[in-house]
């Protein structure tokens, strides 16, 4: 089951953002057999404004693949008919580069880089909260080129960063922020309300695979706080210890 340990619902984008909006939403394959499973990775993936179609079985799941008309999987690695690897294996094969989250309760690491080296780019690891299995998916489309909209610029209250000429302000006036304080920013203010652990964060803002143990991030975190944060107000970003961020829309 998805759990919810971080005491989340299925997410919703709380933050004022400058968008054209879509017209053709986001659509997601969920193979996966479980039916309880499927049913609240459908709920969550539809109340994020993507539109999800649920398969219980490998062998269809792997024809609906091969159609072309999805822009990104959810795939389990065990399945009635053809498994989640043969599934990858066989979509990479015939060319279709359809963005692949792999789930799983197979959490040792031989299992994960099978997932991985069949073809999956990314691999969650059951049972998992739905603010991650968005984010995922998110990050996975925005890799491939598609995203639910076509941002340009991300608000926040006074905060604003605009995505073309990488710059951000707040108050109306310029705020200077270092190359990797800007990609950390945009990745907190796409996800606004949601808890982002230490490893979502290592993982989508420096590309890490793995918590390598060190403050880098509150570093980080720290710095963007001083440069961002009005002292008269509450920061943006609220610290749940042991777990990760989250940034409010205050």
């Amino acid at each position: 089951m998805i759990i919810r340990n971080d005491g989340s619902q299925p997410p919703r984008d709380t933050a004022s953002r400058s968008m054209t909006t879509s017209d053709n939403p986001v659509q997601v394959l969920v193979i996966e057999d479980d039916v309880e499973m499927s049913a609240e990775i459908i709920a969550c993936l539809s109340a994020s404004g993507f539109r999800p179609q649920p398969c219980f079985d490998g062998t269809q799941g792997l024809g609906l693949a091969l159609s072309g008309r999805f822009d990104a999987i959810t795939l389990d690695r065990l399945l009635p008919g053809h498994d989640g690897l043969q599934i990858a294996k066989a979509l990479r094969e015939a060319g279709l580069q359809t963005p692949i989250l792999m789930l799983s309760a197979l959490a040792d690491l031989d299992n994960r880089l099978a997932g991985l080296r069949a073809g999956g780019d990314d691999y969650l690891i059951k049972p998992f909260a739905p603010s991650e299995l968005v984010v995922r998916i998110q990050v996975l489309l925005r890799r491939n080129g598609r995203s639910q909209d076509k941002v340009l610029s991300l608000k926040v209250g006074d905060l604003e960063l605009d995505l073309m000429a990488r710059e951000a302000w707040r108050h109306g006036r310029p705020v200077e922020l270092l190359p990797m304080e800007f990609k950390l920013l945009e990745f907190m203010m796409r996800n606004p309300g949601q808890m982002l652990t230490r490893r979502m964060i290592f993982e989508h803002v420096w590309e890490y695979d793995f918590d390598p143990g060190t403050n880098l991030i509150d570093v980080h975190i720290g710095r963007l706080r001083k440069k961002i944060d009005d002292a008269q107000r509450p920061s943006f970003i609220r610290t749940e210890r042991g777990v990760g961020y989250v940034f409010n829309a205050i």
